[in-house]
């Protein structure tokens, strides 16, 4: 199993205690109306819990989707359930969110809403290229794919690395002469985790299927890698 996630940095002054009393016991309730039925749509913040220097819940919200069953489309509600984080590292606040980067951004942008009122306040963390590459350095013979992006070659967006030993080779020097790294999947040094992190903070464990050791894995890991960008 796939467990994704992604990192962001709360961008105004907060502590854990803040948090927890703006986000506790938040519940929305509102009306949909679509294609002349009405739906009760909610959002909310439930099974918030303070512990060990980290603050963590599940973020919940209904939306409504098409399912399409011999050639008739029908409305459906169904619920987004993320489970977050909220945690401390060398003087920054940060967020993590267990979903890929698309909901993820979504939850991010939600509880940057609760709570401090707009969206902005929680934004995505950044992990350098010169951070992602001691990565790769650290278990080098186990990395699997590079991403570099920025590139400054005429009508080549992106380049890419894959296989062993590629701190090695030439293309490598090369590559990185023209461009920056943004991807890096290989295998946590001290773990039996392969681990793919871009530079905005998405970070995706391809082995593994227990939240709770991918969050103790990513506040351990990665955290200390995107205070170090910032």
């Amino acid at each position: 199993m796939v467990l994704a996630g992604k990192v962001f940095v709360v961008a105004e002054p907060a502590s854990l205690e803040g948090l927890k009393e703006a986000l506790s016991g938040f519940r929305l309730e509102e009306e949909h109306e679509e294609d002349g039925q009405v739906f009760k749509l909610v959002k909310e913040v439930r099974d918030l819990a303070e512990r060990e220097g980290r603050l963590m819940g599940i973020y919940a919200e209904d939306f409504i989707t098409r399912i399409f069953h011999r050639g008739q489309a029908k409305l459906v509600p169904r619920t987004l359930e993320a489970l977050f984080c909220f945690a401390e590292h060398a003087g920054h606040m940060f967020l993590v969110v267990l979903e890929k980067k698309r909901r993820a951004n979504l939850v991010a942008n939600r509880l940057s809403e609760i709570a401090f009122g707009r969206v902005g306040a929680i934004v995505e963390a950044r992990i350098s290229p010169e951070v992602l590459e001691e990565f790769h350095k650290r278990n080098p013979e186990e990395t699997k794919v590079i991403f570099f992006d920025n590139v400054d070659i005429p009508n080549v967006n992106k380049l890419a690395l894959y296989g062993p030993d590629l701190v090695s080779t030439d293309l490598f020097e090369r590559y990185k002469a023209h461009g920056d790294i943004w991807y890096v999947v290989s295998k946590a040094g001290g773990y039996d985790y392969v681990v793919g992190i871009t530079r905005d903070g998405s970070v995706t464990i391809f082995n593994l299927n227990d939240r709770m050791k991918y969050l103790e894995f990513v506040l351990k890991e990665v955290l200390p890698m995107a205070s170090a960008s910032h």
